[in-house]
């Protein structure tokens, strides 16, 4: 302490070296508050840093109110309260599942039976057990942030509503056999329609019916039905797979009998018409030559064609008055014995 420091004033005698003291306090003091100002703000304005994921996109507000959209990757708004960020992931593939609920995925699943979610009235007074997944994406992340609060709660009450309606609309046996895959069809598009109504910017990929099945204290029954029908069904897809395995060949037969019949016809017109243009050839010789010689030549080729095997004697009356017979072997003019 200076020699000539003032206990009663608090000063040196003169006060150079305490001013000089207090006047390097102060110095330090608005240096080290600017410094501190200058860290918090620095601080401040690193909070608008931030990242988005490869399947998700950035919603920007400020003050609340939806500025930008951001795709993935790094990237800067003004700190809170501000400029806020909401993050939508519009790539992964949800699921909603209705009638169970899975307790551990695979490869060693566990599921739990929701029966009051399951059970289901069907359209001709008949209660199923029914279990279907939902799968579907986000289409429009601003419509999906800010229009809905709970994606995954409102595609499920609404599933949930669409089946059972689709479900009132068939009978048990449509449900549990045949309409199956058309029953899904039709609520995966009512679905669709139902959320569009919303504007809940979502997309829903499929609507899967995992299981369908009766109730389990008549579960036998339904069996056995299902399995006279299965049966009822092989035997029908037999029969018509042996009536087209029948008919063509059939109605191939039927053509080739038709054809042989044409041919047979033609051939038969053909024959008759040379029959008939040899007949006007002989009648033309007939009027033109000696009659009686040409009958009597007509007789014999036609007995000839007739008889062909058979030995002929050809035997004329008698012109001269007399009771023999003139007679004519023709066996032995083609030179066969007697």
């Amino acid at each position: 302490m200076p020699e000539n420091y003032d206990f009663d004033t608090g000063e040196g005698r003169g006060g150079t070296d305490w001013d000089r003291f207090k006047r390097t306090l102060r110095k330090f003091g608005d240096k080290a508050g600017w410094i501190i100002i200058g860290l918090v703000v620095v601080i401040y304005l690193l909070q608008g840093i931030y990242q988005v994921g490869p399947s998700e996109v950035g919603l920007v507000k400020r003050f609340g109110k939806h500025v930008r959209t951001v795709n993935s990757g790094l990237n800067y708004h003004l700190p809170p309260p501000i400029e806020t960020v909401k993050k939508v992931d519009i790539r992964s593939v949800r699921k909603v599942e209705i009638g169970y609920e899975t307790i551990s995925p695979p490869p060693n699943p566990r599921y739990r039976v929701d029966d009051e979610e399951a059970l289901m009235l069907t359209g001709d007074d008949n209660i199923v057990h029914m279990e279907l997944a939902i799968q579907f994406t986000v289409r429009d992340a601003e419509k999906l942030a800010f229009n809905i609060i709970d994606p995954n709660a409102l595609v499920k009450e609404a599933g949930e509503a669409v089946i059972r309606e689709e479900a009132v609309r068939h009978t048990v046996e449509e449900v549990l056999t045949v309409q199956r895959a058309e029953i899904a069809n039709q609520a995966e598009m009512e679905l669709q329609d139902l959320l569009e109504e919303y504007e809940a910017g979502i997309n829903i990929e499929t609507v899967k019916i995992q299981d369908a099945r009766p109730p389990e204290p008549v579960e036998p029954a339904f069996d056995d039905v299902t399995s006279a029908k299965e049966d009822k069904n092989t035997k029908v897809n037999q029969a018509e797979a042996y009536a087209n395995d029948v008919i063509p060949n059939a109605r191939g037969q039927a053509e080739e009998i038709l054809n042989q019949a044409k041919a047979t016809k033609a051939e038969r017109v053909n024959e008759a018409e040379g029959d008939v243009s040899k007949f006007l050839q002989v009648l033309k010789e007939y009027r033109l030559g000696d009659q009686e010689v040409t009958r009597r030549r007509l007789y014999m080729e036609t007995m000839e064609e007739i008889l062909p095997e058979m030995k002929k004697v050809l035997l004329s009356e008698s012109t001269d008055g007399s009771s023999v017979l003139k007679f004519l072997n023709l066996s032995e003019l083609d030179g066969e014995t007697q």
